[in-house]
C-alpha cells in the first residue's frame, strides 16, 4: 500500500527527515511515535504530497508521487481521509455542512443522498443527530469526531490521523481510540497515526514505528515495542527524561 525510501527533507538547511525508509501493508494499523518536533507530522504531509522530499520516493499502491503533477496527485489524495490535529472543521458552516464538504463541492450526489452518508458517518463515531450544532457548540472529544466522520464519508483506503489525542482529556482520548480502533475493524482502512501519547497508541495500533534523529530507529509489534529494553525506545515509552543506558542493577528504594 504504501513504500516510502531514502526520504530526506530539510527546512532552511536544517535536516528533519534523514533517510526514512518503511513499507506499510493494506489494512494494517500503525502508530509513528517519537518526540515532539521530531518530523512525525512531516513525515505524513509526505504521504499526500503536501510536501516533497529533497530526495527518496514515496509510493502509494505502486504510483510514484514525486513523478506526479497537480493533477494527478488529486486522484491519489482520494485514497486518504486525514484527521487533522486540531480537527481543521469551518466555524462558519454546521455539522452537516462540514462533514459533507466534500461530497457537497463535487456535487456527484443529491442532497437527499448526501444527508444519509452524513448520518452515516456520524452514527460510526458516535455523534448522531447533531447535523444542525456549529463546531462552538461541540467540546473538543465532539469536534475531533466530527472531523473524523468528515475524513471517512467517502469511505478512503488509507487513514492518517495526527495526533489524535491531543488537547483532550484521558476519558475523551480513551473514546476517540475506541472509534479509531472500531473504524479500521469494520471497515478494513489502512490506519496510520502519528502521535507521542502512548496510552493512545497501544490502544490504536497493531505496529509501531519510532522515529529518532530522523529516521526509523525500531520497527515492530505494538507488545514488542512496549516491552523493548533498547535504551532510547524504552525512554521513549517510559516517558524517561534520559539519554544514558539503564541501568542493569536494581534501584535502592526509599
Amino acid at each position: 500500500m504504501i513504500e516510502v525510501k531514502d526520504v530526506w527533507k530539510s527546512f532552511r538547511k536544517t535536516p528533519v527527515l534523514k533517510g526514512v525508509s518503511l513499507s506499510i501493508s493494506a489494512g494494517e494499523a500503525v502508530v509513528i511515535i517519537g518526540r515532539s518536533g521530531g518530523g512525525k507530522s512531516v513525515l505524513l504531509k509526505h504521504l499526500v504530497a503536501l510536501l516533497q522530499p529533497d530526495r527518496g520516493t514515496i509510493q502509494i499502491k505502486g504510483t510514484n508521487l514525486c513523478s506526479l503533477d497537480e493533477r494527478a496527485l488529486l486522484a491519489v489524495r482520494r485514497n486518504f481521509g486525514m484527521l487533522f490535529q486540531g480537527a481543521a472543521l469551518f466555524d462558519s458552516l454546521n455539522v452537516f455542512e462540514n462533514v459533507g464538504f466534500v461530497l457537497l463541492r463535487e456535487k456527484r450526489h443529491t442532497l437527499g443522498e448526501v444527508r444519509r452518508l452524513v448520518a452515516e458517518a456520524l452514527e460510526m463515531v458516535e455523534l448522531s443527530g447533531i447535523e444542525e450544532k456549529k463546531p462552538a457548540e461541540l467540546s473538543g472529544g465532539m469536534r475531533k469526531r466530527v472531523g473524523l466522520a468528515r475524513a471517512i464519508i467517502y469511505r478512503p483506503a488509507i487513514l492518517l490521523y495526527d495526533e489524535p489525542t491531543t488537547g483532550l482529556d484521558p476519558i475523551a482520548g480513551a473514546r476517540i481510540d475506541a472509534v479509531i480502533r472500531r473504524i479500521w475493524q469494520q471497515l478494513g482502512i489502512t490506519s496510520i497515526a502519528v502521535t507521542h501519547d502512548m496510552a493512545s497508541a497501544r490502544r490504536i495500533s497493531d505496529r509501531i514505528l519510532m522515529l529518532h534523529e530522523g529516521v526509523i530507529y525500531a520497527d515492530a509489534s505494538t507488545p514488542e515495542i512496549l516491552g523493548s529494553q533498547d535504551p532510547i525506545v524504552h525512554n521513549f515509552v517510559n516517558g524517561i527524561a534520559s539519554d544514558r543506558p539503564l541501568r542493569t542493577e536494581p534501584v535502592a528504594t526509599v
